[in-house]
């Protein structure tokens, strides 16, 4: 028996059940598809939302209700005191002001706000620690780990960088991670519940247009609902609150109009003041830049120029494009898991197990477990003067040894049952 030379038998073929789960586990997908962040995506991902996208339903409502309402009750009023279909203008003008506002308003919410994308990886820690945060004391003869900050010059002033544990990058400045939408935004300026997207470096000036323009229409409406209160006192010889009587609808809208322009009215204020100032509501409220040099400020021309004169950047991701799941989990266990893929530790397998078709999930830790008992079970024959020895799946005798019908399931499942037949036939022989 020592003259005969064994070659390795051919690599087998996979089984119906893994050629199953290949095909159903690594579809082609798309990017927003596969999307790691809790945005909600509609029309095959050309549009894209935050997690509280329903909020958007309110925001319409607040803004289109009233103007149905004074489009519907104050309308035949104003269009017969005016002459010269002059109040047929004022009511279109409401309506098409609505239309620009709704417009601005999925403008802001439904598009990318300047999302940074994610490392599949961490990225390798600098070896010559240049533009490491001088705070950091580093790894204490350990290891080489990720330090917490960088410094990054800007303007000529040193900012510090954050380290972004769930993107795994190194967020640019003015870059912030986003808690509700699980991403990292550039100039990341707030996650404004009433767009329910997060407001930043893509749509920080659609978000202000869209404020300021809503800001104007609550002016708008509660001007000619005052003309038309006016008007109603002028033909009856009554006051004001006989004129609220006569038209309630008038007088609703006056109050709801005149509250709302406060509350739009004040952020439109509180926004133009950061556009001249070069702030973000997060900085203002964090860094309050008030007590120290600012170092995006460049004067109130050119902050507002970079805000409305500006183009738009494009954005980093094509979340219609294509990718495909990473298959190496199927093909290293094909290859007697020599090398596994890093994505494993997420990754479940499911191994069909014997005589009535039943699945189990096996998760990554026990697929280990079970190669690499079946690979010491077949690396105990490379010395046939010696009986192999295994304590799982049954006992083994002296002079042959036995594999449980488990064991034999498992093995050609893995693609490993011709190697096991062919050590069977050496070890029969000997």
């Amino acid at each position: 028996m020592e003259g005969r030379i064994y070659t390795t038998p051919p690599p087998p073929q996979l089984s119906d059940s893994n050629r199953r789960i290949i095909e159903t586990t690594t579809p082609s997908k798309r990017v927003y598809q596969a999307w790691k962040g809790s945005n909600r995506f509609f029309l095959g991902g050309r549009l894209i939302f935050g997690p509280d996208v329903r909020s958007l339903a309110v925001t319409v409502g607040l803004i289109v209700i009233p103007v149905i309402f004074f489009a519907a009750f104050d309308s035949q009023r104003l269009v017969d005191e005016f002459q010269h279909h002059l109040g047929n203008f004022i009511v279109s003008v409401a309506v098409v002001f609505t239309i620009y506002v709704l417009l601005l308003l999925f403008l802001t919410s439904g598009r990318d706000p300047g999302i940074v994308p994610r490392n599949a990886y961490p990225p390798e820690p600098d070896e010559d620690g240049s533009n490491l945060s001088s705070d950091w004391a580093g790894s204490q003869g350990g290891p080489p780990s990720l330090p917490p900050t960088k410094d990054v010059l800007v303007n000529g002033v040193v900012v510090k960088v954050k380290y972004c544990h769930t993107c795994m990058l190194y967020r640019p400045p003015r870059c912030s991670h986003c808690s509700i939408c699980n991403n990292c935004v550039e100039r990341f300026d707030h996650h404004c519940p009433w767009v329910g997207q997060c407001i930043g470096k893509r749509n920080y000036r659609f978000f202000f247009m869209f404020v300021s323009s809503t800001t104007l229409l609550c002016l708008y409406v509660f001007s000619f609902c005052w003309v038309n209160l006016r008007k109603i006192m002028q033909a009856y010889d009554c006051n004001i609150w006989r004129a609220f009587l006569k038209s309630p609808v008038s007088g609703i809208l006056i109050i709801y109009t005149f509250i709302a322009a406060w509350f739009v009215g004040g952020l439109t204020a509180f926004h133009l003041y950061l556009i001249c100032t070069n702030q973000t509501t997060y900085e203002n409220f964090r860094y309050r830049y008030d007590g120290k040099m600012n170092p995006y400020n460049r004067g109130c021309i050119q902050n507002i120029k970079e805000i409305f004169f500006s183009k738009v950047p494009i954005s980093k991701n094509k979340f219609r494009a294509k990718v495909k799941e990473d298959s190496t989990t199927f093909t290293s266990s094909r290859s007697m898991g020599r090398t596994m893929s890093p994505d494993l530790a997420k990754t479940s397998v499911d191994i069909e197990m014997g005589g009535g078709g039943k699945r189990q999930a096996v998760n990554a830790e026990e697929f280990e477990e079970i190669q690499s008992q079946i690979e010491s079970v077949i690396g105990s024959e490379r010395c046939p003067t010696e009986p192999a020895h295994t304590s799982w799946g049954g006992s083994a005798h002296k002079g042959n040894w036995e594999i449980s019908p488990d064991l034999q399931m498992l093995a050609a499942e893995f693609g490993m049952e011709t190697g096991i037949k062919e050590r069977e036939k050496i070890q029969g022989t000997l």
